[in-house]
């Protein structure tokens, strides 16, 4: 009754309905918040993505994760827009076309560029909602724990792609019959090989690095628990905002984010941020150390502190060229990397030796010269010779190129996103 709500909401009855005529306007106007938040959140996660079918990866997913997030507004909204009785369900017929819309206009330029087969978007676009739908009830009825969630949705996905694709397109899989070795941190490596896999790749995810904390957290420490005012701080990596938490909450300190100018070099550590809960202010354009220089030159930096928390290998060009614009730098280290456990690799090492690579991915220095050592590799200009080699950016290709190894690729911009756009033209290309 509208006593209970006004009485959960600390409000006098009279009020609510000074914004809600009835119970069923405050009904119906929660799930079309609900709606309106989902759209506009597909929207945004969408305009973002290189291709159709990471457009579709993302639709899928987003609205599986939203639905079972949201369990009881998803039943009452299946509820209201099937019966459609109420004269407010209107609104909410409307809301689902704009998502009918967002598929169909994916399922159209996925078809115009010959990456789905041709077939009607309208009857598509119902069964794929429907799909996933079905597939929200189940995950409801049977209490899907968070990792079988995980799970399924990218089985969905795997589900709805092959319905809309034809596994002969080379539109459509334009990495087909390659074999890719992405080289990257324990936990990133599975997930950056699922974006090749999508586009057809056999993926070897090979880790090079185990992030672990720094040798000492004495400089951070004293950093974090002086007193002294903090201007902006630069986050250089998801780990660094993973460590940076992961430490203040062992000090029990608080750190009031409001009060200083977050950086973040990249999309990826700007979802970390996001997620955590960190405003983030300024995302440069160019993710490097001269973008971030660039950027933050368009700021009066003169006797400003800008507090950079990264890894202990990191370089120097970042705060060298911020303390030239005369900014006070402090830097500290809050995460290490190292060697993985000979148990986390054998699995890659083996499926490496009995299938032959087309393309390694380097993701950093390190990545690099630690996939040397795992291997024992002494003459890397021969290992690597009558291979495809991609580097993230000119920091890492300048690293392999030193030891003699031709590097093929290098993405204009340097993120994974990049490096799967200039693969898929390079390989286009032969």
């Amino acid at each position: 009754m509208v006593e209970d709500v006004a009485k959960l909401a600390s409000i006098a009855k009279g009020s609510v309905y000074n914004y809600f005529k009835s119970k069923e306007e405050l009904y119906f106007s929660i799930m079309k918040m609900r709606m309106e938040k989902l759209t506009v959140s597909l929207k945004e996660k969408i305009k973002s993505e290189l291709n159709s079918i990471d457009s579709l990866h993302s639709f899928v997913i987003h609205l599986y994760m939203f639905m079972m997030k949201y369990q009881s507004f998803f039943l009452m909204y299946r509820k209201e827009s099937l019966k459609a009785e109420h004269e407010l369900c209107a609104e909410l017929i409307e809301m689902e076309k704009d998502l009918q819309n967002i598929l169909s206009a994916i399922i159209c330029s996925g078809k115009d560029k010959e990456q789905f087969r041709n077939i009607d978007e309208g009857f598509a676009v119902e069964l794929i909602l429907g799909s996933i739908y079905g597939a929200v009830h189940r995950g409801i009825e049977n209490n899907f724990s968070e990792e079988v969630i995980e799970s399924e949705r990218e089985i969905i996905f795997d589900f709805i792609l092959n319905g809309l694709s034809s596994t002969n397109n080379k539109n459509m899989l334009p990495l087909k019959d390659k074999t890719i070795v992405i080289t990257r941190s324990v936990d990133q490596s599975e997930e950056s090989g699922e974006k090749f896999k999508r586009l057809g790749a056999d993926v070897i995810p090979f880790p090079t690095l185990e992030i672990i904390p720094p040798d000492s957290w004495q400089q951070f420490d004293e950093i974090i628990t002086s007193s002294e005012k903090i201007d902006f701080l630069i986050f250089t990596s998801a780990h660094s905002v993973k460590m940076f938490l992961k430490r203040c909450e062992e000090l029990s300190v608080h750190f009031n984010f409001d009060k200083v100018v977050v950086v973040s070099i990249g999309n990826k550590t700007a979802a970390a941020c996001h997620k955590n809960k960190i405003p983030v202010q300024i995302i440069p354009k160019d993710f490097s150390s001269k973008g971030v220089i660039d950027e933050l030159n368009k700021y009066d930096l003169k006797d400003k502190l800008i507090f950079i928390p990264r890894s202990a290998i990191g370089r120097e060009e970042l705060p060298n060229g911020l303390a030239y614009l005369g900014a006070k730098i402090k830097t500290a280290a809050v995460y290490n990397t190292a060697l993985p456990s000979k148990e986390k690799i054998m699995a890659h090492l083996e499926k490496l030796e009995v299938d032959k690579p087309d393309l390694f991915i380097f993701t950093s220095p390190s990545t690099f010269e630690n996939f040397i050592k795992i291997l024992n590799i002494e003459d890397p200009g021969s290992y690597f010779n009558g291979y495809d080699i991609a580097a993230i950016g000119q920091t890492t290709k300048s690293a392999i190129e030193e030891k003699g190894v031709k590097v093929n690729i290098l993405p204009k911009e340097f993120t994974i996103d990049g490096l799967e756009r200039a693969i898929i033209k390079y390989y286009s290309a032969i």
